[in-house]
C-alpha cells in the first residue's frame, strides 16, 4: 500500500495540492485524472519520491518495491536493451553484476566463493534464472522484435525506446507501479497487450492516461484531481464521469430547492414582520432562514474546446481512387501495390504497427511525397485538410497565432479568425502569442482550428490525439463523429477509432493491406487477425528456407 497523508505541495505561493489524504491499496488499479495543469504528473513524482512535499508525507508498506515509468528516453543509451529491462529490479541487476565481477576474477579467493554463494542464493530466491526470459516476454508483448533484445538502446528509435522503458517498469512484479502516460507512442496492438497485462496484475497500479478506453479497461478506481484536492471514486473512467455529473446535478437541485425555500421565507418575513399577530412566526422563519446554507459548487477546472468541422461543399460520388501505390524508404518497401476506392460516406481508420507506412501514404495523398509506382486521384468535388503527425515546419516562423490562422482563413477578418481560436480555448491575449513558442497541445489545437476554418469535405488526420488532454480528445472525438464528410485517419486512441470509423484498412508489415467495412472492435474480433499472423509466420519460414 502507498498513501498520501496531509500532503501539501506549493510552487511559490500557489498550492498545487493542499491537505491531500488518499490510500492506494493492493489489487487495485487507480486512474489519476484531471485537467492539464492539475498536477497529475507532479503527484506521481511526489508518490515516487522524486519531489518532496511542502507538508505531509508519503508512506509505503515496508519491504514493498516501487517501480516508475521513466520519461528520459536517452538515459540508458549506453546499455543493452536486455540489461535496461532487468534494471527495473535494481537489486536483482546489482546481484547479477556483482556475480559476474566475482567470477571474472583471476585470483578467486575463499571470501569470493562465500560471497558468490550468498549472491547465488539471493539470485535464485528473486527468480534470477528466469530474468532474461521474463524480460523477453515483456519486450515481445510490447512489439520489440527478438532480434533487438541484445542491441544497444542507442540503436533503437524513439517508439522502441518508449516500449523498452515500459518493459523496465513492468519487470520483476513490482508491488507498486506508477505509470505516467504509458500508452503514448504505443501502437494499438501494444496497447491491447498492456491492457491485458494490467488487468491480470495483482499489485497496486496508479496510472495517468488520456486514453479513455484504456482507463475504462484497466481501472478499478478513479482518483480525480480538481482544485488541489483528490476525490476517490470506486469504478473506471465512465463510472467517474457519470457519478461526478450526478453529484453536481444533485447539488444543483438541492440548491434550487433551498433557494425556493429562502425566497418563500424572505417573502413571509417581509410581509408579516411588522404584523403583531404574526411576529412570532416571522421571527421563527428568520431563525430558519439563518440555518439554510447553499452548497458551494465550484466549477470544474476542466475546459472543453468546441470542435466542429463543417464542409462548405457537399461531396460527390467520386472521392478518391488509389491504384497500385508502392513506396520504399531507405531501401525497405513499406507500401506494396496498395489500391482502394473511397466512397462519399467513408470514415476510414488506417491501423497496423508500421507508423511510417501510414504517414507515408497520407503524405502521398496530400502531394507531399511521390510514390515509386501507382497513382491516386481526388474527385473534382473534394477539398482536403491535413493534420500531419510532425508539425515542426508548420510552426517554424515568427507569426502570432492570429496572423498564422489568418493566412489560412478564406475570410480575412480578425474577428472571424478569433472566433475559431476561441473555440479552441485561445482567449484574449493568447492571439498575440508566437506560434513557435506554443506547447505541443497548443500547436495541435491550432492545427484543428486550421482544419475547421478550411471548410474541407475530406479530412486526413495522422495521430491527432498526441499531446491533447482528455477534454480536447473528447471534443475531437465528437467533432469527428459529427463530420458530414470523408475522413482518413490513424489514431492510437481506441475509442476514437471505434466510435468514428466505419471502415478499417490495416497496412501489414509487408506493405500490403487488409480492407474491411466494419467497426474496429468487430475487426479485432474477426478471423482476419489470426489469418494475417499465420500468413506472416509461413512467409517468414519460406524466406528462411
Amino acid at each position: 500500500m502507498i498513501s498520501a497523508n496531509n500532503v501539501t505541495y506549493r510552487v511559490g505561493k500557489k498550492a498545487l495540492f493542499e491537505d491531500v489524504n488518499i490510500k492506494f491499496t493492493e489489487g487495485n488499479c487507480y486512474g489519476l485524472i484531471g485537467a492539464n495543469g492539475a498536477g497529475k504528473s507532479t503527484f506521481l513524482k511526489i508518490l515516487s519520491g522524486a519531489l518532496d512535499t511542502t507538508n505531509g508525507d508519503i508512506a509505503i508498506t515496508p519491504g514493498q518495491r516501487l517501480s516508475v515509468l521513466e520519461q528520459d528516453h536517452f538515459k540508458y543509451d549506453g546499455y543493452p536493451v536486455m540489461d535496461t529491462v532487468i534494471m527495473g529490479n535494481e537489486r536483482l541487476y546489482q546481484i547479477m553484476k556483482e556475480k559476474d565481477a566475482i567470477y571474472a576474477k583471476e585470483d578467486f579467493s575463499d571470501e569470493d566463493g562465500i560471497r558468490a554463494s550468498e549472491l547465488e542464493a539471493e539470485f535464485a530466491e528473486m527468480d534470477g534464472w528466469d530474468a532474461e526470459s521474463n524480460a523477453a516476454m515483456l519486450l515481445n508483448g510490447l512489439g520489440i522484435d527478438t532480434g533487438l533484445h541484445y542491441s544497444m538502446m542507442s540503436d533503437l528509435n524513439g517508439n522502441e525506446k518508449v516500449k523498452v522503458l515500459l518493459a523496465k517498469a513492468l519487470f520483476g512484479n513490482p508491488d507498486i507501479l506508477l505509470l505516467d502516460e504509458p500508452t503514448n507512442h504505443l501502437d494499438l496492438d501494444a496497447i491491447a497487450w498492456l491492457e491485458e497485462f494490467l488487468i491480470n496484475f495483482e499489485n497496486t497500479v496508479i496510472v495517468v492516461s488520456h486514453d479513455r478506453y484504456f482507463l475504462n479497461k484497466v481501472c478499478t478506481h478513479t482518483a480525480d484531481i480538481d482544485y488541489g484536492k483528490i476525490q476517490l471514486y470506486a469504478g473506471n473512467y465512465d463510472f467517474w464521469y457519470e457519478s461526478s455529473q450526478l453529484i453536481i446535478k444533485q447539488r444543483k437541485e438541492a440548491n434550487k430547492k433551498k433557494e425556493e425555500q429562502i425566497k418563500e421565507l424572505q417573502e413571509f418575513i417581509s410581509r408579516f414582520s411588522a404584523n403583531a399577530s404574526k411576529s412570532k412566526q416571522a421571527t421563527s422563519r428568520k431563525r430558519a432562514l439563518e440555518k439554510i446554507e447553499l452548497d458551494d459548487i465550484k466549477p470544474s477546472s476542466r475546459k472543453y474546446p468546441y470542435i466542429d468541422f463543417r464542409p462548405e461543399r457537399e461531396i460527390g460520388n467520386e472521392v478518391l481512387t488509389v491504384e497500385g501505390i508502392s513506396k520504399s524508404i531507405n531501401g525497405e518497401k513499406i507500401l506494396d501495390n496498395v489500391s482502394f476506392i473511397v466512397g462519399h460516406d467513408d470514415k476510414i481508420a488506417f491501423v497496423g504497427g508500421n507508423e511510417l507506412a501510414k504517414t507515408t501514404l497520407f503524405k502521398i495523398l496530400m502531394g507531399e511525397l511521390e510514390p515509386d509506382e501507382g497513382t491516386y486521384k481526388w474527385g473534382v468535388t473534394t477539398s482536403q485538410a491535413y493534420f500531419p503527425k510532425d508539425n515542426t515546419a508548420e510552426f517554424d516562423n515568427d507569426y502570432t497565432i492570429s496572423d498564422w490562422l489568418m493566412g489560412y482563413s478564406p475570410v480575412k477578418d480578425i474577428t472571424y479568425v478569433r472566433g475559431f481560436l476561441g473555440r479552441m480555448l485561445f482567449a484574449g491575449d493568447d492571439g498575440v502569442k508566437k506560434v513557435k513558442v506554443l506547447s505541443g497541445g497548443e500547436k495541435v489545437r491550432c492545427l484543428l482550428s486550421k482544419m475547421m476554418i478550411s471548410g474541407a469535405n475530406c479530412l486526413i488526420f495522422d495521430e491527432p490525439t498526441n499531446h491533447l488532454d482528455m477534454e480536447a480528445i473528447t471534443a475531437l472525438n465528437e467533432g469527428m463523429m459529427k463530420f458530414k464528410g470523408v475522413e482518413l485517419f490513424s489514431c492510437h486512441d481506441h475509442q476514437v477509432v471505434q466510435t468514428t470509423a466505419n471502415r478499417i484498412i490495416e497496412i501489414l508489415p509487408n506493405g500490403t493491406i487488409i480492407d474491411k467495412i466494419t467497426t474496429y472492435d468487430e475487426y479485432l474480433e474477426s478471423d482476419e487477425m489470426a489469418r494475417k499472423r499465420t500468413v506472416y509466420t509461413s512467409t517468414a519460414t519460406e524466406e528462411e528456407d
